[in-house]
């Protein structure tokens, strides 16, 4: 296939993740990829590498149908590679595998393996099957109301099995993830989350001890023949910490571990999964195991992690889906350094002098990056704006950052 094939991408969401995709097609192929989101909202409006296009009813099914047919529709001699940036997005691009214009590339898996991946409870029992190793794990069903014993004690790590109901049914006190000490606090959280209106599974774990510096992130890339091409680790060294944050990532270092590599892609082939996968890791220093807590169905909000250390994901997924090469696979061994938050926080809320000694030298040789600081993009009204949002991230890690709280 001529890799001159004219194509373009179509892009849904409208957060950080969009915006690294977007970033990762400008430095790879010079354009200005298309994307739809409901907000608008920084950092995709306004973007000069972006045509991004703010619709409230993005994430509905008509609507966003009929944006994607009608944007085929007007590129009918382009390849169209439509990528989904977050969790509702990627699953209504699932669920109409067969309903797209023919020049409509969607690399995505079928959305019944999609719903059993993203609900954590069916993840679990897959973990388990191919001896993928997730923490100590008890699965609470609404039908048990108070009539419940949990197998181990606290601390307790509460969250939805299924993420996209959950967001559905806002409530005041809602978080991304819950960290409780009793029993009665984990019924306090159960009643609120069950009282908003969700009715799926929630997931009750045994806290993995350890701060934001035992966390990993994997980052890969299947095939269309669904063989791993790519495989990324990220060493988590700073965590966001507000409560619609929770575990997002703030700096990252790539780093290299055969072991996880090795059982993430055994998992992987064994679905013969195909498109971007993202996985939640931490280390258990009682037995020495890395541990799943979910996988992302698609690149993560932190992606830029991968392109940034010089494995751009633009150039892997046009390669493979619109090109139609054989791709090598390549796993990302070289050192570099991804912030998305000022260097005085990371400095100084990243706990160990080892980790600050690497950022330094990272900084040094240049190799460090922010999705968010970039050239081409840096007209002088958004400037600002991007430096206030990382000044706030001073006044919400005094907030919230409790440096004993791991």
């Amino acid at each position: 296939m001529s890799t001159t094939k004219p194509f373009v991408p179509l892009l849904f969401a409208g957060d950080i993740n969009v915006y690294s995709m977007g970033r990762a097609f400008h430095e790879a192929f010079g354009i200005k990829p298309y994307a739809y989101g409901k907000y608008a909202t920084m950092p995709c409006y306004g973007s000069a590498i972006l045509n991004y296009t703010p619709n409230p009813k993005a994430d509905e099914q008509d609507t966003f149908l009929r944006l994607v047919t009608e944007f085929a529709e007007a590129h009918r001699d382009e390849t169209v590679l439509l990528l989904g940036c977050g969790d509702s997005y990627v699953r209504l691009i699932s669920a109409n595998l067969g309903n797209y214009p023919d020049n409509v590339v969607a690399p995505y898996i079928p959305v019944d393996l999609m719903d059993s991946l993203i609900h954590k409870e069916r993840f679990y029992e897959l973990c388990r099957k191919v001896g993928v190793d997730y923490p100590d794990t008890f699965v609470y069903k609404p039908e048990m109301g108070d009539d419940f014993t949990l197998p181990f004690g606290g601390p307790f790590i509460i969250k939805p099995s299924n993420g996209v109901q959950y967001w559905l049914h806002p409530y005041p006190t809602q978080k991304k993830v819950y960290k409780e000490q009793t029993v009665e606090d984990v019924r306090r959280v159960l009643r609120d989350i069950y009282g908003a209106g969700y009715t799926d599974s929630v997931i009750i774990q045994n806290f993995i001890p350890g701060d934001d510096t035992y966390m990993r992130v994997l980052t890969n890339y299947s095939d269309r023949n669904g063989k791993v091409k790519m495989m990324c680790l990220g060493h988590v060294l700073l965590e966001e910490h507000t409560p619609h944050g929770l575990g997002n990532h703030a700096v990252i270092i790539t780093e290299h571990n055969e072991t996880i590599e090795a059982q993430f892609k055994a998992l992987l082939e064994e679905l013969h999964y195909t498109g971007f996968s993202n996985f939640d890791i931490k280390y258990d220093r009682r037995d020495g195991k890395y541990k799943a807590f979910e996988i992302n169905t698609r690149q993560g909000r932190s992606n830029y992690y991968v392109t940034g250390a010089g494995m751009n994901l633009a150039e892997l997924v046009v390669r493979d889906r619109v090109y139609g090469e054989d791709l090598p696979e390549r796993i990302v061994t070289d050192e570099s350094l991804w912030m998305v938050v000022p260097k005085g926080v990371a400095f100084k809320y990243v706990p160990e002098e080892e980790y600050r000694a690497r950022m330094r030298k990272l900084i040094a040789e240049g190799k460090v990056s922010n999705p968010l600081l970039y050239g081409p993009d840096s007209a002088l009204k958004r400037r600002l704006k991007i430096e206030k949002n990382l000044l706030g991230h001073y006044y919400k890690f005094a907030k919230y950052y409790d440096l004993g709280g791991k």
